[in-house]
């Protein structure tokens, strides 16, 4: 029997290649799309926002809710300056931004301070223009610290001006507490102060060195924190299916972040 193939049979294995390479593309493009216009998962690798996001969550952060700038685009092409159907931060969102020292980076921290704001810390006291802001003791916890090292953790119920209300957490022993007393800080016109909620663990704005994050451009904002759509624990990997029902935090998928 032979196993030459008709024309016709050529022609409709070429269009079956072609259909499929058209899916793939049109695929692609409505994924660059959804990430470029709607929302962009990410995932959490450091503990600078614990207590509110734990190292292993996954989230969706949506593109549109601060505007479009070149960062919103994949790898940042300078097509365009400044920020389209722009929309500023409010004190208190959780937002990814691209790190102004190396914009390739993505940093995701809370917005705590405002153009025109002036931010002090005073004895682990945030302070907002001159007043101070609300942190109510509500519990403690001893985390281990690695090596067989442990530490206590002490929680607070922080709330801002705005009335945005969130806890954060101080460590007793390894925490950098350098970030408890601070200078004022006076944000720029188009910049915004950022902050974790691991205060004794996060690089932030506090640092303006060459290595810190400093004040943070209106236009390298990305997007809005909004829901963790998946979230395992801090030694697992996400990729290991088979362990998902020891090692998945169930109780966490889906959660708004605040």
């Amino acid at each position: 029997m032979s196993d030459l193939k008709t024309p016709i049979e050529d022609k409709a294995q070429d269009s079956g290649v072609v259909e499929t390479v058209k899916v793939i593309v049109q695929a692609l493009l409505i994924a660059v799309v959804i990430r470029t216009l709607l929302f962009q998962p990410f995932n959490i690798p450091s503990s600078s926002l614990v207590p509110t996001l734990l190292v292993g969550d996954y989230l969706f952060v949506s593109k549109f809710s601060y505007g479009f700038s070149k960062h919103s685009i994949p790898f940042s092409p300078p097509l365009f300056s400044g920020r389209i159907l722009g929309s500023e931060p409010q004190r208190g969102d959780i937002a990814v931004f691209k790190l102004p020292r190396d914009p390739s980076i993505d940093y995701i921290k809370r917005v705590i301070g405002l153009p025109g704001d002036r931010i002090q810390m005073i004895d682990g006291i945030l302070h907002i223009n001159g007043q101070a802001v609300p942190k109510q003791k509500i519990g403690t916890k001893e985390l281990s610290s690695g090596a067989g090292y442990k530490d206590e953790a002490t929680y607070y119920r922080e709330t801002l001006p705005n009335g945005v209300s969130y806890t954060i957490q101080e460590l007793e022993k390894f925490g950098n507490k350098l970030g408890r007393n601070t200078s004022v800080y006076v944000i720029p016109a188009g910049h915004f102060f950022m902050m974790g909620d691991n205060r004794d663990n996060s690089l932030d704005s506090r640092d303006m060195s060459s290595q810190g994050v400093g004040y943070v451009p209106y236009e390298n904002f990305v997007g809005r924190a909004e829901v963790i759509f998946f979230s395992v624990g801090e030694d697992s990997a996400a990729w290991k299916i088979w362990e998902w029902p020891w090692t998945v935090r169930w109780s966490r998928i889906f959660s708004r972040i605040g």
